[in-house]
């Protein structure tokens, strides 16, 4: 089987290695060949093969086309005349400070600039610097340069917890963006990526011609696997891997599907891809089942700072949400919209379209976890690790410990008649806690005329949960055994737990809670 590359970005490098290149080139030469508009901009969450569309477009303006035998833009006609390429990577700018960003943004200028074979004068400020070098090489070929921005937010983003470092480091952007307008005659090609759209910045409110490519239809599949692709690169691999689950083919690519496919770019054109790195982790650690793998490389910097700037627990991320596009806009960084922070971070993504409505949900079953977890964690003032050890604690029966972290939940949640926790209440509090863990939950689970709580189900047991408002465990426990709620159960052969949660009155507190084991 050909490998699968894990931590490659670089175009050049992955085919030198011989790994696994799925053909996105039909969809670039799309871009460089486009009759009417030669300046892009393209959003996507991390680590969803941006940087990679990016080094591949370098490799075709700088005429490698030796390195794409066999891939689609080589059966084109196209030309491969070779252009002098500005590659720019913000990733690497440290945000972490004015001073760190204003010390290291200009190397990362001179860097671009010398590597594209123009001069770079210290003395200059860096958008001076890039104006000169668009200038010098337009000179040279009457074409101009193809300039590529991988990551043009990421500085930004990394400073959303500082709203006034982050205003001041758009502004030193701007500067630079300010060169595409004043010399876009002089600029072949320019394509940028990142993962949110920051309305302000002058690239997207002054350069008229840049073409945002987004929400697309014909590039919604650009990046990302579809199932097509799949089957054509990874056919041994999907197939090694179902053997090692013990799964056949079919429940294989079912459950490969709920758990990694999902995500969808644009309004009307109803595809939907594959993350590609969990693809890639998930087939090459080839584990016995599925788990966070796109997940566990990171969470952005965006989220993460939003995180800890605002509450996401007023969207109901089982039924999704409606908003019209403006919800995506990040255009004021002090009152960002935790919306728009979900969808740019590839947490929530399009499910539907209609009539310049968008319904968004959860992609799939490993951003489903994770999100909860962080919903969780943040409303217990707790990190993931305690998330994790809860669901150890339930699941292997070791309820008062579990009890004594659902009283801390529960004590940290703001409860005024205003707040967004008490309208979505204790049951949907306990459910997204529940399915953090990865179990299968019902809420109020209509039975026979009987209605429990929350229900969640786990290989090792099922539990049923009452809750009482200004009542006791007991009070719940006997109901549960009185109105036959684990009754439905018994049948499943695995052990029924109920358990009986009893909350202050006042305080919203969980103050009293029991468990026993409900034998048929």
């Amino acid at each position: 089987m050909r490998p699968i590359a894990t931590n490659l970005a670089d175009f050049e490098a992955l085919r030198k290695a011989g790994q696994i290149y799925v053909d996105k080139t039909a969809w670039l030469h799309r871009l460089v060949t486009h009759p009417s508009c030669s300046f892009f901009f393209l959003a996507r969450p991390r680590r969803f093969g941006k940087s990679l569309a990016v080094t591949t477009l370098k490799s075709i303006f700088l005429g490698h086309r030796d390195k794409f035998e066999g891939l689609a833009i080589a059966r084109t006609d196209y030309d491969w005349r070779p252009h002098a390429v500005i590659h720019f990577n913000w990733g690497g700018v440290d945000a972490s400070s004015l001073e760190n960003f204003d010390a290291t943004f200009p190397g990362t200028v001179e860097r671009a600039l010398v590597a594209a074979g123009a001069a770079y004068d210290p003395a200059k400020r860096p958008s001076e610097n890039l104006a000169i070098a668009i200038q010098c090489l337009y000179a040279k070929d009457g074409i101009g340069p193809a300039i590529l921005i991988d990551e043009y937010d990421d500085p930004v983003a990394k400073s959303l917890k500082d709203p006034d470092r982050a205003e001041t480091i758009r502004d030193r952007l701007a500067a630079i963006y300010a060169q595409f307008k004043d010399n876009s005659d002089k600029i072949r090609f320019l394509f940028i990526t990142g993962v949110s759209k920051f309305t302000k910045l002058s690239i997207f409110s002054t350069l008229s011609s840049l073409n945002d490519i987004s929400f697309d239809d014909a590039y919604a599949d650009m990046l990302g696997y579809t199932e097509e692709e799949l089957d054509a690169n990874f056919a041994e691999h999907m197939s090694a891997h179902a053997a090692k689950m013990g799964l056949s083919d079919a429940a294989y690519r079912a459950e490969l599907k709920r758990w990694f496919n999902g995500y969808r770019f644009a309004r009307k054109n109803p595809v939907t891809v594959y993350n590609p790195v969990s693809i890639n982790l998930s087939l090459v650690k080839c584990e016995d089942e599925f788990r966070g793998t796109w997940t566990q490389t990171g969470r952005p910097s965006m989220l993460m700072n939003f995180i800890r700037r605002e509450g996401l627990l007023a969207i109901d991320y089982e039924k999704g949400v409606s908003v019209g596009e403006d919800a995506f806009d990040v255009t004021d960084i002090r009152h960002l919209r935790a919306v728009a922070m979900l969808y740019q971070t590839g947490y929530l993504t399009i499910s539907d379209y209609a009539d310049g409505s968008y319904t968004l949900n959860v992609p799939d079953e490993e951003v489903r976890r994770d999100l909860l977890t962080l919903v969780a964690a943040q409303s217990a003032e707790q990190d993931e690790y305690w998330v994790g050890q809860l669901r150890i604690h339930l699941i292997h029966g070791e309820f008062e410990l579990f009890f004594r972290g659902l009283k801390a939940l529960y004590a940290h949640l703001p409860y005024d008649s205003t707040e967004i926790v008490h309208e979505m209440g204790y049951e949907r509090c306990l459910k997204i806690l529940l399915q953090a863990f990865g179990l299968r939950t019902v809420c109020e689970d209509a039975q026979s005329g009987a209605r429990a709580d929350v229900v969640a189900f786990h290989r090792r047991g099922i539990f049923v949960f009452e809750l009482k408002r200004g009542g006791t465990a007991q009070e719940a426990l006997d109901q549960i055994r009185a109105k036959g709620y684990a009754e439905p159960y018994f049948a499943d052969g695995r052990p029924v737990y109920a358990i009986g949660l009893g909350f202050d009155a006042a305080t919203r507190h969980l103050v009293d809670a029991a468990v026993e084991q409900i034998e048929n």
